[in-house]
């Protein structure tokens, strides 16, 4: 374990001064929210914004009140990361899970820097673990350890499930981040109530083997989480055409959909360096989130 440990601290380290450096002044956190959450109601006052008037209580008959606020004085950030087969995707020590779980782990490590909680739940297609929020470097390497030694239960995906499961048993406002490949069908709509409560980032994990396959013929293609043997024939440019187009279609319509519901997203390839990406992006959740 001390080598994984090792290379995600020296990737954190990377990802928290480059962005400190390149933010000039305007940095604040990796993982900043809204930096408020709800304190109570108090009377209207003229000048207040109309915005904040609480419309429930208001509706009481007793006069017009306001939502107060206080500063944010800890971020919890939790981690649902997919674990199925079709994670199982790439190069030995660079699979889809691999690349996952470092992300994970780079993060965790990060948040906890910056004195977040971070919890983490794992899933296929149920609930596979879950570690509730928590804080200090002891904890982190307890999620650290989880990532690398649990074992998942179930092969199959489905992501509505997890997020259901985390609707439930995450209830403050947190940051999550939600990293699969997103094979998957059916959960826009639990996205779009998990991105209503909380703030929500999503990595879309790719390899190029999805859609790239060699010209081998007609061949057998085994599916880890139906654990079904299919005949493709790899050589066909219609096939192939039909792959590709298949990815960038549901590909694009993911994006689409975050953009429109206010979820950062980013797509991640297996063969790539990740943390330039991470850096961009979490470069555009500060300046977001500052004119929030």
């Amino acid at each position: 374990m001390e080598h994984i440990i090792s290379k995600l601290r020296k990737y954190e380290v990377k990802i928290r001064k480059a962005i400190n450096s390149r933010m000039q002044g305007d940095y604040h956190s990796i993982f900043k929210g809204s930096g408020l959450e709800f304190d109570g109601v108090r009377e209207y006052q003229y000048g207040d914004d109309t915005r904040i008037i609480d419309w429930n209580v208001s509706a009481k008959g007793h006069g017009t009140f306001v939502k107060t606020f206080k500063e944010e004085k800890e971020q919890t950030v939790f981690f649902l990361l997919d674990v199925s087969a079709s994670q199982e995707i790439g190069t030995p020590g660079a699979q889809k899970v691999d690349i996952g779980k470092e992300i994970t782990g780079v993060l965790t490590l990060a948040a906890l820097k910056e004195q977040s909680r971070v919890g983490l739940l794992t899933f296929s297609d149920q609930k596979e673990k879950f570690m509730k929020s928590g804080k200090g470097i002891k904890h982190g390497y307890a999620i650290i350890h989880e990532l690398y030694h649990h074992q998942p239960q179930s092969t199959k995906t489905n992501i509505t499930i997890a997020i259901k499961k985390a609707l439930e048993i995450i209830p403050r406002k947190s940051v999550l981040i939600l990293i699969s490949d997103f094979i998957d069908k059916g959960y826009e709509q639990s996205l779009r109530l998990l991105a209503n409560r909380h703030d929500v980032v999503v990595i879309h994990l790719k390899d190029d083997r999805e859609i790239l396959l060699p010209n081998l013929g007609i061949v057998p293609l085994y599916d880890k989480e139906s654990k079904k043997t299919i005949w493709v024939n790899t050589s066909s440019p219609a096939f192939k055409d039909k792959l590709n187009e298949t990815y960038v279609s549901n590909k694009n319509e993911l994006e689409r959909f975050c953009k429109k519901n206010q979820i950062n997203y980013v797509e991640i390839n297996t063969k790539d360096n990740y943390v330039p990406q991470l850096i961009k992006l979490f470069k555009i959740r500060n300046r977001t989130k500052k004119r929030d």
